[in-house]
């Protein structure tokens, strides 16, 4: 069974346009977002469970049945996508890690890649990657916290922001703040990554992907022991060619972020970085990034 390649990311970090892109090595399968190692076992993506670990919710399941219907079925259909939740029902009792090794397994030898941005929101999600794929290799995909923080605060009225209970609370006010999430999850990343072996972890800028995607691209299947030849790269640079690079049937239509699935086309681009004590476009008070947040971007290579 190959080893599979985990980005770990805050969302809005261009996870979605990555992930597709390297899903799209001819020695790699790009997977939607499965959510498994959210819960323990299979059955509570469907009831849920309390806690730390809460997942409810009919798109946490889109990415698996789709993945299903697509690896088992050889197509996304309402068919296909009824086989996928009788497939599930089978395997219900099982726990998480096992069902995506049968996964994994079923698409051997491609490598299989995945990202679920939840996985980063606590570290035992994470611990649970590791120890169903100890030889599993590890992306920390980083974005520019004010660039983060404002697509971010676009999606659902900050929805993740508030999940993930990332308010500044004042003596007479209270409001989100992104840069918190942002800071967060990326020190849960890190946290996790300090038990991971140096050879399995890579961290990259997402802007300079976007940027010289050829270069950084080749860098990364180098470092994940695949192809790095021109026609390999090339595969790469066309997301939307993958299976899931587009809505699915009624029954599972997501499985990803909405505005990939809407485009997923990739125009190479360079990203503007702002300086990171310019204004936030989520305040209207002048505020800064905080120094903690400030500190963290410099170790992530931005000035």
């Amino acid at each position: 069974m190959t080893a599979p390649l985990f980005l770990l990311a805050p969302p809005r970090s261009y996870t979605s346009l990555v992930n597709a892109m390297l899903g799209q090595h001819p020695q790699a399968f790009g997977l939607p977002e499965l959510c498994l190692f959210n819960v323990e076992r299979l059955v509570e993506l469907w009831v849920g469970v309390e806690g730390e670990n809460a997942e409810r919710g009919a798109m946490a399941r889109h990415g698996l049945m789709r993945a299903v219907a697509e690896i088992y079925g050889g197509e996304q259909t309402a068919a296909t996508v009824n086989m996928a939740r009788a497939w599930a029902s089978v395997r219900e009792d099982w726990d998480t890690g096992r069902v995506f090794q049968e996964i994994v397994a079923r698409i051997h030898p491609l490598v299989a890649v995945e990202k679920s941005p939840s996985y980063a929101v606590a570290v035992p999600r994470m611990r649970g990657l590791l120890k169903a794929f100890p030889d599993a290799r590890f992306l920390h995909l980083i974005r520019h916290p004010i660039a983060q923080g404002k697509s971010v605060m676009a999606i659902n009225e900050g929805a993740f922001t508030m999940r993930m209970n990332a308010f500044e609370i004042g003596e007479d006010f209270a409001v989100l703040e992104p840069q918190i999430a942002w800071h967060d999850v990326n020190q849960n990343i890190l946290d996790f990554l300090d038990e991971v072996p140096p050879a399995q972890q890579m961290r990259m800028r997402g802007e300079d992907i976007m940027a010289d995607p050829r270069t950084h691209l080749g860098a990364i299947a180098r470092w994940a022991g695949l192809r790095d030849d021109d026609e390999a790269i090339e595969e790469m640079m066309h997301p939307e060619r993958s299976p899931f690079a587009c809505f699915g049937p009624v029954t599972a239509l997501f499985g990803n972020d909405p505005n990939f699935l809407g485009g997923p086309t990739f125009r190479p681009h360079k990203p503007k970085i702002l300086p990171l004590d310019a204004e936030l476009p989520w305040r209207k008070d002048g505020r800064r990034l905080y120094p903690q947040v400030v500190e963290m971007a410099n170790e992530f290579g931005y000035v």
